[in-house]
């Protein structure tokens, strides 16, 4: 934990790993209700998963048994998760300073991008509002079902937010056309046709479809978000495309597999391809590039493979593959140098656990 960490700087035993004074059982009791970890009871799971409640370990190797407080870890973790998440908003970009009404926020090159973005391009045709997405809760929750009429022709029905942009054929992935483990369909508009939606997504949907439109679902995937695009790739589902030059590329030519594409042919000429890149490196905010706070975080290491080759790896001792790991450096308040995207690691120096 670095000593100027923007939350818990203040505890940190750097050099050392780890905080002063504090244990996870005391930053739990800290942060959660009482009643989610006090208790002088103890959960026994046995094989099935069936559980009961003691008032004292009884050592039974027929079960595992916890106290509360480490019963409930997961919905600790998963709950401290979503609210650190919820504090990390990338909202000081230079658009974001733009819309503010800096009209030098923008070079000219970008806002001639901005214009190609909401025009010929039709970029924001998907990624739309603050978030640069049609997938987002607060455009989702308008309408979740979308509709598409055209004149003298049937009607076409979608998830709003999910789309096939042609960049493998549909059936290698048919992605939200595809089924949950239970049969139930992914696609919020099948579940529409089959009379489902209100019942497993407890509203009912914003149209009703029936077997005359045409669903538009299989190879349909999520609309991402633009902010920070820049510092992302690989792109695409598959990480199909390395560069932003290469996004832009596969959509001026209206992806890779057009029958099945909704998208059109552009026509961009070289000027505007760059033009559209310099508007699309303007929503980096610089914070998340450097890691600056709120966005700097403790040491953290990424499994990365195992130490060997195609017909051999290192056994760790229990039968299992040695991990390896990227490690990525503790970083304070004042950020660092960044840590690379996917495509560049050399800066990281592999860790292999013992």
């Amino acid at each position: 934990m670095h000593p100027q960490d923007s939350v818990l700087g203040a505890d940190s035993r750097w050099p050392e790993p780890g905080l002063r004074n504090k244990s996870y059982s005391r930053l739990i009791k800290n942060a959660f209700k009482p009643e989610w970890w006090k208790s002088n009871q103890l959960i026994q799971i046995d094989a099935k998963g069936v559980r009961t409640f003691v008032n004292k370990p009884d050592r039974s190797l027929e079960t595992n048994e916890y106290r509360l407080i480490e019963y409930n870890f997961s919905l600790f973790f998963g709950l401290a998760i979503q609210m650190y998440e919820s504090t990390l908003i990338a909202n000081d970009t230079p658009l974001d300073r733009f819309l503010e009404g800096n009209t030098t926020a923008l070079t000219g090159q970008q806002q001639r991008g901005k214009q190609l973005f909401e025009g010929k391009a039709q970029c924001n045709v998907c990624h739309n509002g603050a978030e640069l997405s049609s997938a987002s809760v607060s455009s989702v929750q308008k309408q979740r079902i979308g509709i598409l009429n055209i004149p003298n022709f049937s009607r076409f029905v979608f998830d709003n937010g999910f789309f096939n942009i042609g960049i493998r054929p549909t059936l290698e992935d048919v992605s939200v056309g595809g089924n949950d483990p239970f049969g139930n369909p992914l696609s919020e508009t099948k579940l529409a046709l089959l009379r489902t939606f209100q019942q497993l997504l407890g509203s009912p949907s914003n149209t009703i479809v029936s077997s005359k439109d045409i669903i538009l679902a299989d190879g349909s995937f999520k609309t991402p978000g633009l902010r920070n695009v820049e510092l992302t790739a690989p792109y695409f589902h598959n990480g199909g495309s390395l560069t932003l030059q290469q996004v832009i590329e596969l959509y001026n030519r209206g992806g890779d597999f057009r029958k099945q594409s909704a998208l059109a042919v552009l026509g961009l000429t070289e000027a505007e391809k760059n033009d559209l890149l310099a508007f699309l490196k303007s929503l980096t905010d610089e914070r998340v590039r450097y890691e600056k706070a709120p966005f700097d975080h403790p040491q953290l290491f990424v499994p990365n493979g195992h130490p060997g080759d195609s017909t051999y790896v290192i056994n760790d001792g229990t039968g299992k593959a040695t991990d390896s790991l990227l490690e990525i450096p503790a970083v304070g308040s004042y950020g660092g140098n960044g840590t690379p995207n996917f495509l560049v690691t050399s800066r990281h120096k592999t860790v292999v656990s013992k």
